[in-house]
């Protein structure tokens, strides 16, 4: 079930008749791709009906499994994602998969270059493909991407895979969007543990050596357990701890990805057993709520920059006559 919209073309003014969001809700949870796609379209343009379709879809979201795959440009991202919507489908999951493409300096849409790579999935009903462009966005994610998830979560998409655009070690944002995290990492890119430094090694909840028949990749996986042997482990209960994984796969063959499922289900179990998947859901809508204010303080701010009032204040700080905190304070109010 893939985007029947172009996404290169996101963003602009569309001249679309009037939407009717209830419709669309109805729709996009009773499968239509169309319809998953119009929504999607409206988050990505921030349509005044966007709140609307919030509202709507608030009370049908909080089953689907956020997964994201995060590396460096080469891993393999694109191939072990699609890799991955193989081995879902084989267990009879319906999968989303949100792939955040680099931005096309002419139209400011995605290149679309994951959707080419998982293009054997264009015929799957079950399976919806979405390529989302960065514009931008530091940490390999859209602006968009949070409530992207919310429509696929409500259209009843078992497992979101969402694939950052891979920009290296600042692509850590997708753990705040994801139920579990997966780094990716490959033999022969030079230092093969550059990736997994700083904050890369920090997020990944699994660790998955792809490319693993080329040499180098036991290399690579010693050097990343001796690594994550140094960090702190994620703590459950007393007396558990999860043990960051390290598993080899060659995606294009689909070797070792049955084996990368398994750990993102066991990985689950150990979040709602612990009680982390509560908090880890809790702190994303935090920070998205939190996002959302701010921008609509940004937004009044516009408004203010170029008014009367800062230009008085400003000249009373000039002058002595006032502090810019309280000048602040008063713009404030």
């Amino acid at each position: 079930m893939n985007d029947s919209l172009n996404t290169a073309t996101a963003g602009r003014p569309s001249g679309r008749s009037a939407v009717a969001v209830p419709q669309l809700i109805e729709q996009a949870r009773a499968g239509s791709p169309r319809a998953i796609a119009r929504l999607i379209t409206l988050v990505e343009e921030a349509s005044p009906l966007l709140r609307e379709v919030m509202a709507a879809l608030a009370p049908h979201t909080g089953h689907a499994r956020i997964v994201g795959l995060t590396g460096s440009p080469g891993v393999g991202k694109s191939t072990s994602t699609s890799a991955l919507v193989t081995e879902l489908r084989k267990q009879g999951q319906r999968v989303a998969v949100l792939a955040v493409d680099p931005s096309s300096p002419f139209s400011g849409g995605a290149l679309l270059g994951d959707r080419v790579r998982m293009s054997e999935h264009a015929t799957d009903p079950d399976v919806y493909i979405r390529s989302m462009a960065s514009r931008g966005h530091l940490g390999g994610l859209s602006w968009a991407t949070p409530q992207a998830l919310r429509v696929l979560d409500a259209a009843g998409f078992d497992t979101i895979l969402v694939e950052t655009v891979g920009v290296g070690q600042s692509e850590v944002e997708v753990a705040g969007l994801a139920d579990t995290t997966l780094v990716l990492l490959a033999p022969g890119m030079g230092d093969g543990i550059q990736a997994a430094k700083a904050g890369i090694l920090e997020i990944g909840d699994i660790y998955v050596v792809n490319k693993a028949d080329r040499d180098g990749a036991a290399q690579v996986s010693r050097d990343l357990r001796g690594m994550l042997n140094l960090s702190a482990a994620i703590a459950g209960p007393p007396g558990t701890v999860w043990k960051r994984p390290i598993l080899k796969t060659v995606a294009q063959q689909g070797t070792g990805v049955a084996e990368v499922v398994e750990a993102i289900a066991e990985h689950r179990a150990f979040l709602v057993s612990t009680g982390e998947l509560a908090r880890r859901r809790v702190r994303r809508a935090r920070v998205e709520v939190e996002e959302i204010a701010l921008g609509e303080l940004r937004r009044r701010w516009g408004a203010v920059s170029g008014s009367a009032e800062l230009d008085v204040l400003a000249a009373r700080v000039a002058t002595g006559e006032l502090d810019p905190y309280t000048a602040a304070d008063e713009l404030l109010a």
